[in-house]
């Protein structure tokens, strides 16, 4: 007689048939497609941007300096976006966490964009407990999780704002 098919995370509208002389419009919803590129945050702008060699050149005479910053977008948090790790040259990696949880980046599709990011670089010692919560947020194996024995020294960023542009 009658037979009506649903799909999931689809936002079309869809004929079916309901009779085999009668056909009807029903419209599925459809998963909103997550933008990877673009702004997050406060709106910023690239003018003032400096490089990540600069920043450090700067963190060499404060602990903590307000800049703007160009970087690679090596990794996301896969739990929500609530942070991201940028190349820095010479370390092994900046990880960028954003003003109040305020916003997000995307979980998917940033690795190997080109981010400018305004906010505050800052030296720090990172705990144990931290490093393997960042680990677990970013799927390593337990293995990994569990080869973290030490804190690390290492340079944060904490972002008000961000632009992800695709590689130029």
């Amino acid at each position: 007689m009658s037979l009506i098919l649903g799909a999931c995370n689809n936002n079309q509208n869809v004929t079916e048939k309901i009779s085999e002389t009668e056909e009807v419009a029903v419209e599925q919803p459809v998963e909103e497609e997550m933008r990877v590129t673009g702004s997050f945050g406060e709106e910023i702008t690239e003018e003032g941007v400096i490089s990540t060699e600069e920043m450090l050149a700067q963190l060499e005479r404060a602990d903590s300096v307000k800049v703007k910053v160009n970087s690679e977008i090596l990794a996301t948090c896969k739990m929500k976006g609530c942070w991201m790790n940028v190349d820095i040259p010479g370390e092994d990696n900046m990880r960028v966490t954003f003003k109040d949880y305020g916003f997000f980046v995307p979980k998917d599709g940033a690795e190997g964009k080109n981010v400018v990011m305004e906010g505050y670089a800052k030296k720090v010692t990172t705990d144990i407990e931290t490093l393997k919560h960042f680990a677990k947020d970013a799927g390593k194996s337990q293995e990994e999780i569990d080869a973290i024995t030490e804190p690390k020294d290492e340079v944060t960023f904490v972002a008000t704002g961000v632009i992800i542009k695709d590689s130029e």
